[in-house]
């Protein structure tokens, strides 16, 4: 039997919305005993980070591997170091997870253990994508059906209308009229808070867009289908959303609500 080695392994997220604080494994790194890197290995599919965020920069996630690699050859590699290279070129859309400890008896093929654990795409029993997510793709592929997603606008930034720094994102957008109609997906199985978050930021919001479009705003929050209407957080959201002006739908009414995207827009 071959000796173990006393090794610790981090992930690497990528984090591409703090207030959604939605994340996708991207990388796995092993340290061998004393801090001395071992390996690293990153995705070889991106389909859950384009999933995640349609605007990622996979080349530069990509770039990001081989450079670690590099530094690793040469021996003078760090976690500070990485720290740093990441607050720089991906603005802390790059997270890495406090260090686990692990035995291993061949660090290349514990690597590809922990790859196989943390970045596979597919495991049995698990979950591939987050409750907002397919809500997402619930919303986006109607919108795509009626041949609207393209004449809207995507990642809407809130900071373009409240403050520098405010880190909420719209998911879709359009103004037909004098009216903008801004669409979020919402998952108020999996993290009432946000409704929070967004309930608390639409009237700011809301000032905004009247103050540099000199329009009105319609905010729809896209949630779950079947929901626990009857379940104390989910009562508090929907009344929170209520409070604030934010108009809830499910993912279901999303033909519905499709179509009338298109009938607004003219399209025949």
């Amino acid at each position: 039997m071959r000796e173990r080695r006393q090794c610790e392994f981090f992930l690497l997220r990528y984090v591409p919305d703090a207030v959604k604080d939605e994340f996708v494994n991207v990388g796995v790194v092993l340290l061998e005993s004393g801090g001395h890197w071992a390996d690293v290995r990153f995705t070889r599919d991106w389909k859950r980070v384009r999933c995640l965020d349609p605007d990622a920069d996979v080349e530069m996630l990509e770039g990001l591997e081989r450079e670690i690699r590099e530094r690793i050859a040469e021996g003078g590699s760090s976690q500070e170091w990485l720290i740093k290279r990441m607050e720089d070129t991906f603005s802390n859309a790059i997270r890495l997870t406090p260090a686990k400890a692990v035995l291993a008896e061949s660090p290349a093929e514990e690597i590809g253990r922990l790859a196989e654990m943390y970045l596979e795409r597919t495991r049995k029993g698990a979950r591939t994508v987050s409750g907002r997510m397919q809500i997402y793709q619930t919303m986006r592929g109607e919108f795509e059906r009626q041949g609207v997603w393209a004449l809207m606008r995507h990642n809407v930034a809130a900071s373009e209308y409240t403050h520098r720094g405010d880190p909420l994102k719209i998911d879709a957008a359009y103004r037909p009229n004098g009216t903008v109609h801004m669409y979020q997906a919402l998952s108020l199985e999996t993290d009432v808070n946000a409704a929070k978050v967004l309930a608390f930021s639409y009237p700011k919001l809301r000032e905004g867009v009247m103050r540099v479009e000199q329009a009105e705003t319609a905010l729809t929050a896209i949630v779950e289908s079947e929901l626990e209407r009857e379940d104390d957080a989910t009562m508090f959201a929907l009344e929170t959303l209520a409070a604030s002006r934010i108009v809830v739908a499910t993912a279901a009414e999303m033909p519905r609500i499709a179509e009338s995207v298109r009938a607004r827009m003219g399209l025949q």
